[in-house]
């Protein structure tokens, strides 16, 4: 292998046997390979690809894809079916964290036997101790058992050992939402050090801006298949575009990507002209998080997303203006009514949202029992591609006290569909002037 290359790994595959019952494994034995009991599952493919030494590569698939699997067989925790992996200097691996710990043992104990594995002689370990016991911050618990550590503790003891083992070779698999943020924050500074001093990082992650920001070149895997290599910011529009593609699309999509990468085309890819999303509606993208609180004399139903034209879509494209339409009957009278709406990502974050008065003045003074209201927002996405959601609120005085008359959380899910120009960093794109207009709500007709 060249003296430049820190990986290569040729014409890789793996196969996993998959037995329906455990019974299953013990007549495989007996059958000598006359008959199979099993299935084949082929996580990997015929992967090849290499990588020079101070190269950082971010490795990027959708889950299953197979990309762990390639980690522990280029760490040597797993055995291939076929093919060949050279590596070229010590490597030091963040997979499963924690995993190869004694319970029985002390932190301490411990922080020298994984040391040791990792290729480091006493003398490295005693040098490198204090370092090792300060990053991971776990104070006194590093002279107790690890069996008594929480999970969160046991995990950055064995982060803080890896990190501190001067790898010539790391290899980093989602580690890094150990602790809080704080700590986070300070390893990934810690690899950026460790780049920095020029060695090699195999890195996987899902978050298409860490690995623009932190990558050198990015690979996408799917299907155990490697579908294309290449700049970041390029894979990255590829990866979001077939993760966020309707079921029915994601073959002819995964067609053109490897296409695209077996002519090996050089071209910048700012040359090309850019390809816009097509908005779209995707029956099969329903929350399952939705949440709905009691009724206190109001029902909101019929939540949903429209063009300006009046078509229902729940994939978006950055950038443009939306209308965000809900129905509220009344079934008790209100008083001082107004309605919401409110954007959230993923996780639970609140993004922003809207109401339709900003304060009590400008609250629609009565509405009584048995009317319906169509309520409309315009919002103009200034999301970057992800996945969100949308909650509904009116509320209203029946009493004395204004209060929610009735709120669904997560009421609708949409998408916005990535962009391969666009350089996607955090939620927000500031770069579309966000604008939000006046909502609107008027009484509609019920017919009895």
């Amino acid at each position: 292998m060249a003296e430049d290359i820190a990986i290569r790994v040729s014409n890789l595959s793996k196969c996993f046997q998959i037995y329906e019952k455990p019974s299953d494994r013990l007549l495989q034995m007996l059958a000598r390979g006359y008959k199979k009991y099993y299935r084949e599952f082929w996580a990997l493919k015929g992967i090849s690809f290499e990588v020079k030494k101070g190269e950082t590569i971010g490795i990027v698939g959708r889950n299953g894809s197979g990309k762990s699997t390639l980690l522990q067989l280029i760490c040597g925790t797993l055995n291939s079916s076929s093919g060949n992996i050279q590596v070229n200097g010590r490597i030091a691996a963040l997979l499963e964290l924690g995993s190869g710990f004694n319970p029985e043992f002390t932190g301490r104990e411990n922080v020298y036997m994984n040391a040791a594995i990792l290729g480091l002689k006493k003398d490295e370990i005693d040098a490198r101790y204090s370092e090792i016991e300060s990053f991971a911050e776990i104070g006194q618990f590093i002279d107790q058992p690890v069996k008594t550590y929480s999970s969160g503790m046991a995990v950055r003891l064995a982060f803080a050992v890896a990190i501190n083992s001067d790898p010539e070779v790391l290899v980093v698999d989602e580690a890094l939402s150990v602790g809080d943020e704080l700590f986070q924050r300070k390893c990934f500074s810690r690899i950026e050090s460790i780049k920095k001093n020029g060695a090699t990082i195999l890195f996987v992650s899902h978050s298409g801006a860490t690995v623009v920001g932190l990558c050198d070149r990015a690979i996408l895997i799917d299907q155990g298949e490697l579908l294309s290599s290449g700049a970041p910011k390029d894979i990255i529009g590829k990866y979001q575009k077939l993760l966020y593609a309707p079921t029915h699309k994601q073959e002819n999509i995964r067609g053109d990507i490897r296409g695209d990468f077996s002519q090996a085309t050089h071209e910048d890819s700012s040359t090309v002209e850019a390809e816009k999303p097509e908005e779209y509606f995707d029956p099969g993208l329903i929350p399952k998080s939705t949440l709905e609180y009691e009724s206190q004399g109001a029902l909101i139903s019929g939540a949903r997303i429209l063009t300006l034209t009046g078509e229902q879509v729940n994939c978006l494209r950055r950038g443009t203006e939306y209308r965000y339409v809900y129905k509220v009957d009344f079934l008790k009278s209100a008083t001082l009514v107004r309605f919401g709406m409110l954007i959230k990502s993923g996780l639970g974050v609140e993004l922003g949202g809207s109401a339709s008065a900003p304060n009590a003045e400008q609250c629609i003074s009565y509405v009584s029992s048995g009317v319906q209201f169509d309520v409309e927002f315009k919002f103009k996405c200034a999301l970057n591609s992800g996945t969100y959601f949308l909650n509904a609120g009116v509320q209203g005085a029946t009493d004395a006290d204004q209060i929610f008359l009735h709120r669904v959380l997560d009421v609708c899910m949409f998408r916005v569909l990535p962009e391969a120009d666009h350089l996607a960093t955090g939620m927000i794109d500031f770069s579309c002037c966000p604008t939000w207009s006046e909502a609107t709500a008027h009484e509609s007709k019920v017919s009895a």
